[in-house]
């Protein structure tokens, strides 16, 4: 499920819209686990209060979650579906059945706070669940992230929250923890390198460019990455080792140009470290022979 803040605070909570089903993927498609969970979370009344304070709002099933874990970062380009792993383990009322057909748990990553946030994702799928005593089960679920169709945009990069959700469909009541981890969402990264005249003399000078860019959730193309440091690095042709020669910042559009002298028969590569949005990318390395 995606659900987005669109407007200001309603009865306590923010009013949201769900993106239940990628577009792609809604024509003829069997109402998916995160078409569900958008379903009880824009209201238990069919309103768009998200878990509103008055008497209306769904009622919380009892079951929380614990021991939560997922990858420290997701990165996503511009068209691919892209999933994560997450586990848990689901604690529930001993009179309380997790393998019925009513039933369904999965993990949530989100953006502000639990109770009204900014921006929530779920998966298609509900977790698969194994019990493992009368009020407790271990589950595995996953995230589904679809850029191609507007899951996310470029402010939304950077650190998220995850947690749970568990739903009973008879009733659209629910439980909804968070706080129980975090992961980065990333804006792929892509870097590349060219070094020349190949070959080259030794003692003459070696031109390297190249050009660091990212992904754009907003258009769905690569865009440079402006005013980044990246390092020049160099192997010799003997040596599975690189070497960094020097730091040297992207520009506007995110190209890179720098001059080097030619020692030896080598390959040179350009090395982003990444950020917090952005992950860390290194160039293949170009092989240049000194003669």
């Amino acid at each position: 499920m995606r659900i987005r803040a669109t407007v200001a605070a309603v009865s306590g909570a923010l009013a949201l819209s769900a993106l239940a089903v990628p577009a792609a993927q809604a024509a003829d498609a069997a109402p998916s686990f995160r078409a569900e969970a958008a379903k009880v979370l824009a209201g238990h009344t069919g309103s768009t209060a998200f878990r509103t304070a008055d008497a209306d709002a769904a009622a919380d099933l009892g079951v929380t979650f614990s021991n939560l874990k997922i990858a420290s970062a997701v990165k996503v380009g511009t068209t691919n579906h892209v999933t994560t792993t997450v586990t848990y383990t689901l604690t529930h009322g001993a009179n309380y059945d997790v393998t019925s057909d009513d039933f369904d748990s999965g993990p949530v990553i989100y953006k502000g706070s639990i109770d009204s946030p900014e921006v929530l994702l779920g998966g298609e799928a509900p977790a698969s669940c194994t019990v493992t005593s009368t009020t407790t089960a271990k589950c595995t679920g996953k995230i589904d992230i679809y850029p191609a169709a507007g899951d996310l945009i470029n402010s939304d990069a950077g650190k998220w929250s995850a947690g749970a959700i568990a739903l009973q469909y008879s009733s659209d009541d629910f439980s909804l923890q968070g706080g129980l981890g975090s992961t980065l969402v990333q804006r792929y990264s892509k870097l590349t390198v060219n070094a020349s005249p190949e070959p080259v003399k030794k003692g003459k000078t070696v031109t390297v460019t190249g050009k660091l860019s990212r992904a754009n959730w907003e258009d769905n193309e690569y865009h440079g990455y402006a005013t980044q440091s990246v390092k020049l690095q160099f192997r010799k042709k003997s040596s599975s080792t690189y070497t960094t020669l020097k730091t040297i910042k992207t520009s506007s559009t995110g190209t890179l140009k720098t001059t080097t002298t030619a020692t030896v028969d080598g390959y040179f590569r350009y090395s982003f470290a990444g950020t917090s949005t952005t992950p860390a990318v290194s160039a293949a390395g170009d092989y240049v022979d000194v003669q």
